[in-house]
């Protein structure tokens, strides 16, 4: 009797197309015959399907209603000059680092429009990742070959994304240069197809080094054969290192700047090395005066989390970051661009984005009205389904407060003059709730009780976690 109960309910709710599904799953021709009646081909319909034919749909979604800029006032801003531009590259989150450190510089010395060498930091960027996947695979060498993280090490052996480690390792290992010391290549403006090359032959050199490990058998864990897999890595590296001098250029181990002042005036010229450089004009140690901040509100909050193998050096640091609350995160962010500090930056910037007004707005498109679908996801949901997670970075420098609470944000971008507001994009205050993710904040600023919870035992992720793929 209740079976037959059940079946009765589930014809009175008209569930022709769930009894058209019994058996295979497959879609039948009754099922279809249902399914098709989404399409009515009304007035409406016929005139979308007609504009869809022709036009792009987020050309079609944009919200008349929302149509005049946004207004460009910001109650604080932090000082800064220029826009610099990553071209057909991925390399937002190394962009974003030296933007933040070149805006204090600037301020500090009183300097005309600076920009630091990307390409110099990218040469050892790609040599050092270049590191870490042979020596992982060295690492793993009596791992099988499907072993999930062997698996994910020949998936993953390099690329031109990154994070905020990498920016504070390699700077703190091999210093800066102007950009004029070690100028932009084609190779480093449009990367794809060096990292192509290089992440072949790297594929290559990692299988080699598991067959000398397979070949010696029952003597893997002999220090001969180790020692002899570190030496064929220094050789593969050599290389690599032969091909990246090719592409990017050799990096200076010393140079002459000549350092003006913002009206155009010499006010010395020198002799630096790359460290002495970063010494003189940045100087703070970028390994352990700033804090990495993270709204994932998949994951328990006021937690600190590490993920396993996110790091540019082998023998530097992995990504360790603190879980917090995005109202949280705001107040930090706020008291360092009063403090006329730039901050490392991270988010889906891909989200209702308005390249050409550079706005981002949860209001600029109504996708909704366009395709009578229903959107009603909340972040948690689409991090969760891989819907939203962060892609790029920039650097924020701006906030506008209206009664102590902010109402939209600014951040400097790396695409150009012309991309966006004037080289920047503004994002209204709902949208950071939805698409922000992640936030690198100096120390100084972090409330003592946030700061106290880095003394927990981070909660180990894996480096194939889908939240935390590389910054572009």
């Amino acid at each position: 009797m209740r079976k037959l109960l059940i079946s009765t309910l589930l014809i009175t709710a008209g569930s022709v197309a769930a009894m058209a599904q019994t058996g295979s799953g497959g879609i039948t021709a009754s099922m279809l015959t249902e399914i098709s009646k989404g399409y009515e081909g009304s007035a409406s319909d016929k005139a979308i399907r007609n504009a869809l034919a022709t036009t792009p749909i987020a050309t079609l979604a944009m919200n008349a209603d929302n149509a005049a800029m946004i207004d460009t006032h910001f109650t604080d801003m932090v000082k800064t000059k220029g826009i610099t531009d990553q071209k057909s590259s991925g390399r937002c989150w190394l962009f974003t680092g030296l933007n933040v450190m070149r805006a204090r510089m600037i301020d500090k010395f009183d300097l005309p429009m600076f920009e630091f060498s990307q390409n110099y930091v990218f040469f050892y960027d790609q040599l050092e990742k270049a590191n870490l996947f042979l020596q992982g695979i060295i690492d793993t060498r009596d791992l099988p070959f499907d072993d999930r993280k062997v698996d994910w090490l020949f998936s993953n052996p390099l690329s031109d994304g990154g994070q905020f480690t990498g920016v504070s390792n390699l700077i703190m290992k091999y210093g800066v240069v102007p950009a004029e010391a070690m100028p932009e290549t084609y190779c480093s403006d449009n990367t794809s197809s060096m990292a192509s090359l290089l992440s072949l032959k790297l594929r290559e050199d990692g299988l080699r080094l598991r067959d000398m490990n397979a070949s010696a058998g029952k003597k893997s864990k002999n220090d001969d054969t180790l020692s002899k897999m570190e030496a064929a890595k220094v050789e593969m590296l050599k290389e690599i290192y032969r091909f990246l001098a090719l592409c990017l250029g050799v990096p200076p181990t010393e140079f002459e700047w000549t350092r003006c002042n913002s009206k155009g005036d010499i006010v010395n010229t020198r002799t630096y090395t790359p460290k002495a450089f970063y010494n003189e004009y940045v100087g703070e140690d970028l390994e352990h005066n700033y804090v990495m901040l993270m709204n994932d509100p998949c994951r328990e909050y006021y937690k600190v989390y590490e993920i396993d193998y996110d790091r540019h050096v082998y023998d530097g640091e992995n990504w360790v970051y603190i879980n917090l609350p995005v109202e949280k995160i705001k107040e930090m962010a706020i008291a360092s661009i009063k403090d006329n500090t730039a901050m490392y930056f991270s988010c889906d910037v891909g989200k209702f984005a308005n390249r050409t007004k550079g706005v981002l707005d949860l209001a600029n498109f109504d996708y909704e009205s366009l395709s009578g679908f229903s959107f009603g996801m909340n972040k948690e949901e689409r991090v969760k389904t891989h819907a939203s997670g962060s892609s790029h970075a920039m650097t924020l420098i701006a906030v506008d407060l209206k009664d102590g609470k902010p109402c939209k944000w600014m951040v400097e971008n790396s695409w150009g003059a012309s991309a966006g507001y004037k080289g920047n994009y503004i994002m209204t205050d709902e949208w950071f709730n939805e698409y922000m993710f992640r936030l690198v904040v100096e120390k100084k600023y972090v409330p003592a009780d946030i700061l106290s919870l880095l003394n927990q035992k981070p909660t180990m992720l894996p480096a194939w976690d889908p939240m935390f793929s590389p910054e572009e």
